[in-house]
C-alpha cells in the first residue's frame, strides 16, 4: 500500500516558523521535548491529510439526495435526541453514537469550572481570542486558503467574529454543553459545516490537496483547538488577568472536551497547559507562513470594530476599538508580525503595558475580598454578552447555516 505524500505546505517555512515561535519557547518548561522527533514530524504532515471520518459520512449522505429534508432530520435529532438510534440512517446513527458516549478521561466537574473560568476574563477574553488567536492566526497562510476559497472576505470579518464569538459563548454558558443544550448542538453543527466546506472545496478543480492537504484537516483543527485553549490562556496572562493553576487547567480541560465533540483526534488532544503549548509550539513549525492572503484577511479584520453596533458615539467608540486591537496585536506579533499581516508598523503596544497592571491590581483585589471572585464571573460574563450584542445589533445572535443544506 503506497503511503500518501505529504503535503508541500507542511514545514515549506520552517526557518521563519522557529524565528516566529522562538520567544514561545520561554513559556514551555520541559524545552527538550519541544522540538519534535523525526516520527512526531512525519504524523504531524500526515494529519494535514485527515479529516473527520463520521462527520464527513454524515455530510456526503446530506448532500447527496434531497439535501434539505435530511438536515430537517439531522437537527430533529440534534434537538431531541432520539433513544432509539439504531432506527436511524446509518450515518445519523454512527455520528451521533459517536458523541453519545463521552470519553473516559472528561471530568463534568472540571469542564463546568472550566466554564466558570471563562467568565472571569470578560471583554479581555474576547480581545484576546480575537487578536492573538485569530488575528495572529492569519499569519499561517496554509489554513488560509480554506477562508478565502469559501468567501470570508466578501462575507465580511464582522460577521465571522461574530458568529465565532456566540459559538464560543453557547460553549462557555453554564450546563449548555450537555446533550440537546446549545453549546453542544452549535458545536456539533459548526462540525457538520466543516465537513460540508471540506467535501465542496475538495471537488473545485483549483484546490491543490498535493500543496495545502485537506481543508480543515486534522492539523488545522488542532490549531484552532489550542488558539481557543493554551493562546487564550497566554494571553490572558500577558494581559494581567489572574488565574489560579487549577483554573488554567479546568479550562484545558473545558477545550479537551469541546475539541473532542468538535472531532479533533483524541490524539491531538492535550491533558495540561505545559503539554498544550507543547502541541501549539510543533503545529505552528508545520504551518506554512504569511502571505498575501494574511494580508488580505488581517486588514479585513483590522477595521472590524468599526462596524459593531454601539449604542452610543458610534464613530468615536469604533476608531477607539480600532486602535485599542492594533496595539493588542502588535504585542503579541511584533512589528514584522504587523507588517506580514497587511497592518500598520508605526502602532506600539500601547494599551497592553498600561491596561495589564491596571486588570492585574483589579483582579488580585477582588481576589482578596470575600465574594470577589463571584463578582468577577458576573461582571465578566455581562461584560461578554453586551460585547455580543454590538456584534449583531439588531440581528439574531445565531450562527447562520448559509444555505448549505440545500447546497
Amino acid at each position: 500500500m503506497t503511503t500518501p505524500t505529504i503535503p508541500t505546505r507542511h514545514g515549506a517555512n520552517l526557518d521563519k516558523a522557529q524565528r516566529i515561535t522562538r520567544p514561545f519557547l520561554r513559556f514551555i518548561k520541559a524545552r527538550e521535548h519541544a522540538y519534535p522527533t523525526a516520527h512526531q514530524w512525519q504524523k504531524l504532515g500526515h494529519h494535514l491529510l485527515q479529516g473527520d471520518p463520521s462527520a464527513d459520512a454524515l455530510a456526503l449522505w446530506i448532500q447527496s439526495k434531497d439535501s434539505g429534508t435530511r438536515y430537517k432530520t439531522f437537527e430533529q435529532v440534534l434537538l431531541d435526541p432520539s433513544p432509539s438510534l439504531d432506527e436511524l440512517p446509518q450515518p445519523l446513527q454512527d455520528f451521533f453514537k459517536s458523541v453519545s458516549i463521552r470519553p473516559r478521561w472528561v471530568d463534568w466537574q472540571r469542564v463546568e469550572r472550566g466554564i466558570e473560568a471563562s467568565a472571569l476574563s470578560g471583554r479581555t477574553g474576547m480581545r484576546v481570542l480575537r487578536d492573538l488567536g485569530l488575528m495572529s492566526g492569519y499569519q499561517a497562510s496554509g489554513i488560509n486558503k480554506t477562508l478565502i476559497m469559501t468567501g470570508a472576505l466578501e462575507r465580511g470579518a464582522s460577521r465571522r467574529v461574530a458568529e465565532t464569538t456566540k459559538w464560543w459563548m453557547d460553549c462557555t454558558t453554564p450546563g449548555a454543553l450537555n446533550p440537546g443544550q446549545k453549546g453542544h448542538n452549535t458545536t456539533l453543527r459548526v462540525r457538520l459545516i466543516h465537513a460540508m466546506v471540506r467535501q465542496q472545496l475538495q471537488k473545485r478543480p483549483d484546490w491543490d490537496t498535493k500543496a495545502w492537504g485537506l481543508p480543515i484537516n486534522q492539523l488545522d483543527m488542532q490549531a484552532t483547538y489550542l488558539a481557543f485553549s493554551v493562546l487564550f490562556l497566554f494571553g490572558q496572562k500577558i494581559l494581567g488577568t489572574q488565574l489560579t493553576q487549577q483554573e488554567s487547567e479546568d479550562i484545558m480541560h473545558l477545550w479537551r472536551y469541546i475539541g473532542w465533540l468538535m472531532g479533533v483526534d483524541e490524539s491531538l488532544l492535550c491533558e495540561s497547559e505545559q503539554s498544550g503549548r507543547i502541541a501549539l509550539y510543533q503545529n505552528l513549525l508545520s504551518q506554512a507562513t504569511a502571505d498575501e492572503s494574511s494580508k488580505q484577511l488581517g486588514r479585513a479584520l483590522m477595521d472590524e470594530p468599526l462596524h459593531h453596533y454601539y449604542s452610543k458615539y458610534p464613530r468615536i467608540t469604533g476608531h477607539w476599538n480600532k486602535q485599542v486591537h492594533l496595539s493588542i496585536v502588535r504585542i503579541f506579533v511584533g512589528r514584522q508580525g504587523m507588517a506580514d499581516l497587511g497592518l500598520p508598523t508605526w502602532v506600539l503596544p500601547w494599551y497592553p503595558i498600561l491596561f495589564a497592571p491596571l486588570n492585574a491590581a483589579w483582579c488580585l483585589l477582588n481576589r482578596c475580598l470575600p465574594g470577589g471572585k463571584t463578582r468577577l464571573q458576573q461582571a465578566g460574563r455581562k461584560v461578554q454578552q453586551k460585547q455580543l450584542e454590538t456584534m449583531f445589533g439588531e440581528d439574531s445572535p445565531t450562527i447562520k447555516k448559509e444555505k448549505l443544506a440545500a447546497e
